[in-house]
């Protein structure tokens, strides 16, 4: 397992000290694989012992394993040709690329009520019926996942803002958001550099925040109000696909039809009539 497999399996049982000391590991890993678990602990503001217990907790016999394994996970393995060339020669040894893609797939597929169970989709659901806006932020290749989101949701009538652009141009756009709005922000590998102030802005004015996030969720900081997170197909060193959080947003906006179904269905009526009318034309 890795690191933040590991700390996704024993979320619950953390303590609030541990989990300010899992966000200092995914914000600042080479600082703390290059120092000791004192250093770590003093950036933190916690006990020293904090350090080691989280270690154990996570499965490691002492910190220095921990910390070997940190190294390993983070910056060792941290490059995008890393993690393609490790998926080519994990499928070489199988044989068969699309074979090894789909038993991963699956795999995944199949451990994802262990991590998010439908009464989780049902408040996540909740939250976005009841708002007055969705705005939606998203860096990487989660962008495809915000765009397909940001779409279904203005064909179910929601009023939809996909956030965009650099700190000033996010700066600008979260000046309007207000405490009957929600926040969806998408995050996988690491916590994108404008996550935090963009929670905490919405926090700030009360509206609610909802992260849609792979392993990393439980260490994501500031912690959204929801959470559906849980891990992609492969390891963090290897290639990973968009199948197991594509599967999360789809449950989203299939459950949010049909708690709103009569109204949903009219409006997709009225949609595919001015389609077929436009492309008449």
């Amino acid at each position: 397992m890795s690191i933040l497999e590991r700390v996704q399996a024993v979320a619950e049982s953390l303590t609030r000290a541990e989990h300010l000391l899992v966000r200092e590991v995914i914000a600042k890993p080479r600082d703390v694989a290059l120092g000791t678990a004192s250093s770590l602990a003093q950036r933190t503001g916690v006990h020293e012992a904090t350090a080691s217990r989280l270690a154990k907790k996570l499965g490691f016999e002492s910190y220095a394993n921990f910390r070997d394994a940190i190294r390993q996970e983070f910056i060792v393995k941290a490059g995008p040709a890393t993690r393609v060339r490790n998926t080519l020669e994990a499928a070489a040894q199988n044989g068969d690329i699309l074979n090894e893609l789909i038993a991963r797939e699956v795999e995944a597929l199949t451990a994802l009520p262990d991590y998010v169970d439908s009464s989780r989709i049902s408040d996540a659901v909740k939250a976005l019926t009841a708002a007055r806006r969705v705005f939606i932020f998203a860096r990487g290749n989660a962008v495809t996942l915000s765009t397909m989101l940001a779409r279904r949701l203005l064909r179910m009538g929601v009023e939809v803002e996909v956030l965009s652009g650099d700190g000033r141009d996010l700066a600008e756009q979260m000046l309007g958001i207000g405490a009957d709005d929600v926040m969806v922000l998408f995050v996988f590998r690491r916590q994108p550099r404008h996550f935090a102030p963009l929670v905490e802005r919405a926090h700030h004015v009360g509206a609610g925040t909802l992260a849609i996030s792979g392993s990393i969720g439980p260490a994501l900081t500031p912690a959204p109000k929801l959470l559906l997170s849980a891990p992609r197909s492969g390891s963090n060193d290897s290639f990973q696909t968009l199948t197991v959080p594509m599967a999360i947003t789809n449950a989203l906006v299939l459950m949010m039809a049909q708690m709103n179904q009569d109204a949903t269905l009219e409006r997709l009526e009225t949609l595919g009539e001015l389609i077929s009318n436009f492309e008449s034309r």
